[in-house]
């Protein structure tokens, strides 16, 4: 049975001290405190201001960015952790405290900020580009004249086969990250960093058709193996999900389900009636597997009507428009609220490491959830703007990858060409300090294999608007503005 006491573990891989060498009895924060500043200062953070939610390189003031997804959702975050530890405490849960409580909120409030820091540019397509050019040229590399297929481990091919933001992100933070040194990152405590691996699980355990959500993607690569390992033994979640990670799945969820609605409807692509005609559906009442299920989606549909007719009454200049924010709004708190209740309803089997679910699909707002993002999914996602930006930012990420893992495979070797030298010279110098120190004493599969995660670090490191001025800057198109 996992404890509080050992999954709240304020621990870090490198003991922090003040610059004095000693502890700054000054400081009353708490570490998970600590954490918060850390991350907010970061210059990983801060680029997610240019890195898409869903619509790369859109312009707009009011469409959210990977930034403002992230600031909802560690709000959303904290405010499900308040929520749920508030009636733990009243239920007199053993075990949980106030201090249990607000350690629990801090750290979610930071998971939210950090959740997709390891993402690429051009959102979740831009992770499919990724896995798709190495699906399509792994066959083609090699590494001193060695087939890259021969040297890899199938763990090593399969972290770049199965490419995700989610074990990126624990790479970033724990690697990449260079404030103080080369080897811990922003050093984070491991309790925060276990609530951001969604998916305790390698690249070759993978199970897309597991019943068991942790299972469905990977959460670390080879090289944040053993950071993984030590992580899980400091706070006990060894072989299940860490609690506070479906609190923070939930939230995430929340956030971009009501956004991609809101933000299609400012667009043009979803508008007032499609989500009536939508929610009245059968498509989505058939799925319903209870009256109160049922009565969720109607209350829903009412709720939005009630909203365009107060909207109306107002005069709002565009009241359709106006409902539908406003719906969004209430909607939120209503998945917020459902979300708890299914994490309080299965914390007996969430504690035991057994409850295998997202909380939104054990809830009773699980088809509602469903109606959400299949109508955006095929209403904005296949939209023809939408295809189209993909079709532009595919022939990106190909151009750039292209370039530099030739660059990454060979930038110092004797017989480099001179294309591949000077391509690394402007890329990462951190990062390929960071490459050169792994490669240090390593067999020729295992320094192949950092090589190729060097060339993936830098990409991801780019933003949107980065990305596509270096890919127009690497082809010789004259750049205006600089990124």
């Amino acid at each position: 049975m996992l404890t509080w006491k050992k999954l709240l573990c304020a621990e870090r891989e490198r003991e922090s001290m003040s610059h004095g060498g000693a502890e700054n009895i000054r400081d009353i924060r708490s570490e998970f405190r600590k954490d918060y500043h850390r991350i907010i200062g970061s210059a990983s953070f801060r680029r997610l201001q240019d890195k898409a939610q869903v619509y790369p390189l859109y312009r707009g003031d009011f469409v959210r960015t990977r930034l403002t997804h992230s600031l909802e959702v560690s709000s959303f975050a904290g405010s499900m952790g308040d929520t749920i530890f508030t009636q733990l405490i009243k239920n007199k849960t053993p075990d949980i405290d106030e201090r249990v409580r607000e350690n629990c909120c801090d750290i979610l409030e930071c998971a939210g900020l950090i959740h997709d820091i390891g993402n690429p540019p051009f959102g979740h397509f831009g992770e499919f580009s990724i896995r798709q050019w190495f699906k399509d040229n792994l066959p083609k590399l090699k590494y001193k004249n060695i087939p890259a297929e021969q040297l890899l481990s199938e763990q090593m091919k399969a972290d770049f086969l199965n490419f995700e933001g989610n074990a990126q992100a624990l790479r970033v933070l724990s690697r990449l990250h260079c404030l103080i040194d080369m080897q811990t990152g922003m050093n984070l405590t491991f309790a925060l960093l276990n609530t951001i691996i969604k998916y305790p699980t390698s690249s070759v355990e993978i199970d897309a058709k597991c019943s068991d959500i942790c299972k469905k993607k990977m959460g670390y690569y080879v090289s944040e193996q053993e950071l993984f390992r030590k992580i899980t033994e400091k706070t006990g979640a060894v072989g299940c999900r860490y609690p506070l990670t479906f609190i923070l799945e939930s939230a995430d969820d929340i956030a971009y389900k009501t956004a991609d609605i809101e933000d299609a409807v400012e667009k043009g692509l979803i508008s007032y009636d499609i989500i009536i005609r939508e929610l009245k559906s059968a498509r989505f009442n058939e799925m319903c597997e209870n009256e109160e299920e049922q009565r969720v989606l109607e209350e829903a549909v009412d709720e939005l009507i009630r909203s365009y007719n107060s909207a109306v009454e107002l005069r709002m200049e565009c009241p359709e428009k106006a409902a539908v924010s406003r719906w969004i709004v209430k909607l939120q708190s209503r998945l917020i609220y459902a979300a708890s209740d299914a994490f309080c309803e299965n914390y007996d089997t969430i504690m035991s490491g057994q409850f295998k679910k997202e909380l939104l699909g054990a809830s009773k707002v699980r088809v509602l959830c469903c109606a959400l993002g299949d109508i955006a999914y095929r209403y904005a996602f296949r939209s023809e703007g939408i295809v189209r930006s993909e079709l532009s930012e595919n022939a990106t990420m190909t151009f750039l990858l292209n370039k530099i893992v030739g660059a990454a495979l060979s930038f110092d070797m004797d017989d480099v060409k001179m294309y591949d030298r000077d391509l690394s010279e402007v890329l990462s110098k951190n990062y390929i300090e960071i490459c050169r120190r792994a490669c240090e004493g390593k067999s020729d599969a295992e320094q192949c294999y950092y090589r190729l995660l060097f060339a993936t670090d830098c990409v991801c490191k780019m933003t949107d608007g980065f990305a596509r001025e270096f890919f127009l800057e690497l082809q010789g198109v004259k750049i205006s503005q600089n990124y």
